[in-house]
């Protein structure tokens, strides 16, 4: 499974406070809020929290890109997301 593996691999190599763990973490938690609103349509509090989540791993993924593109690309491939679009 890509999560255990990236756990390991951040956590041999990484700190948790790392932009790639954070950007992991913050991926879960969208995962989880997604699946959440699949069954509760109205539930407009966690809609409300999972656009704040999207918006800070958009930020720290932006940052990423600036300053390390070759970490960027690998993480997105590992987390399977798409590639965040440029101004």
């Amino acid at each position: 499974m890509v999560k255990n593996t990236l756990i390991s691999v951040i956590s041999e190599e990484e700190k948790r406070g790392s932009v790639e763990f954070q950007v992991f973490r913050f991926t879960n938690k969208i995962r989880r809020l997604t699946s959440h609103l699949e069954l509760h349509k109205k539930d407009y509090s966690s809609q409300r929290g999972l656009r704040k989540i999207l918006g800070k791993r958009q930020r720290l993924l932006a940052y990423l890109a600036k300053k390390n593109r070759v970490r960027y690309k690998e993480l997105i491939g590992l987390l399977s997301i798409r590639e965040t679009k440029t101004r």
